[in-house]
């Protein structure tokens, strides 16, 4: 196998392990490392959970023949880390193993690190290569690339519309009629997995009102994500779903700061551009991605604002004939999946 060939080999398995990570090391990236000795993997891990040792760390430890490491090469979808932070360095680690040879997918976008790691590398002597697999390392972080890059978070879109193009029936005249569901089982369940991945979730006024979405991830393990809802004048009653206590919730009004139990008020000057104030404190609080539940304002508003990273659109086999009309994605050559009856597309606007 040739060297260049070699290499994609293995970075791709790093990429492989890291993506098992997803929905549990945020704000952290996801990452994954492999051990090779004579084009054999000796070693190999990734970063479980936030807090917990980096993909490296697993590795190394994961070598039962420790003397096997001053010949061997560590493969890493990510540049290694050179701070303190929940651990220590993992750059220092690999130096202090012995390891003569470190095959790196991407740098780092963080501040923190950007490159330092790799100085530290090559200072130490240590034969580092840097860009193999990149487009596939950054797509695999994009939430993280997105965080430290544009300073906001990652905003994937959802909903489902019928297959004649609504979203909705018009149901202010029927309130509090509940909402008809467009798609099949598999693919609700489909949106459980999801919002398991994502570190928040934000719907509007109407959809929280009309819907009462528990907006949680009951039918797939994981964490549910942070459930955020805008309510400008703080109009939404108690006994609704999202004020339930279960999951932290953030409400974003023109009233009041506050925090009572698993509820969070943060208070937005409504008459300036409300969505970019919301992106400015998201990022300061290191939520890295969003998945967008709300309805056609808010989607449309996202849109109209270019605020937007990724949309997955469920068209469902149902008509409506009338109603709220499906937002207008103005993108082209999507993804498409089919689930049962229904046609999935993503879109991606990078």
């Amino acid at each position: 196998m040739k060297e260049p060939v070699r290499h994609e080999h293995f970075i791709r398995r790093c990429i492989e392990l890291a993506a098992t990570g997803l929905g549990h090391t945020a704000p952290n990236p996801m990452v994954g490392s492999v051990i090779v000795h004579n084009n054999r993997i000796i070693g190999e891990g990734y970063h479980k959970y936030y807090g917990l040792p980096h993909a490296e760390v697993h590795a190394l430890q994961s070598v039962t023949e420790k003397n096997f490491l001053r010949d061997s090469v560590l493969y890493v979808n990510l540049e290694p880390c050179s701070h303190m932070g929940k651990t220590p360095p993992c750059a220092d680690l690999i130096i202090s193993s012995g390891i003569p040879q470190v095959i790196i997918g991407m740098i780092d976008p963080n501040p923190l690190v950007a490159g330092i790691g790799v100085k530290r590398l090559k200072a130490a002597g240590i034969r580092t290569t840097v860009g193999v697999l990149e487009e596939d390392c950054v797509r695999l972080n994009r939430r993280f690339c997105t965080h430290h890059q544009k300073k906001r978070p990652y905003i994937i879109l959802k909903w489902a519309q019928t297959k004649d193009g609504y979203i909705d029936m018009n149901r202010e005249d029927t309130y509090p009629a509940k909402p008809e569901w467009i798609s099949n089982p598999v693919s609700k369940l489909l949106v459980h997995k999801w919002r398991s991945e994502e570190q928040a979730i934000l719907v509007g006024t109407n959809t929280a009102l009309l819907d009462n979405p528990r907006l949680n991830v009951r039918e797939w393990p994981g964490s549910s994500p942070v459930r955020m809802v805008i309510d400008r004048t703080l109009r939404l009653p108690e006994h609704l779903n999202l004020f339930d206590g279960s999951v932290k919730t953030w409400i974003f009004n023109e009233r009041t700061d506050k925090e009572e139990g698993h509820k969070r008020y943060i208070r937005l000057d409504f008459s300036n551009d409300v969505l970019n104030q919301l992106m400015d404190y998201l990022y300061e609080n290191e939520i890295q991605s969003v998945f967008v539940e709300g309805g056609k304002k808010l989607i449309d508003s996202l849109l109209s604002k270019n605020l937007w990273d990724e949309a997955r659109v469920i068209t469902g086999d149902k008509s409506f004939r009338s109603g709220i009309s499906a937002p207008d994605i103005k993108s082209s050559d999507p993804e498409e999946h089919r689930i049962i009856d229904d046609r999935l597309q993503i879109y991606y606007n990078f």
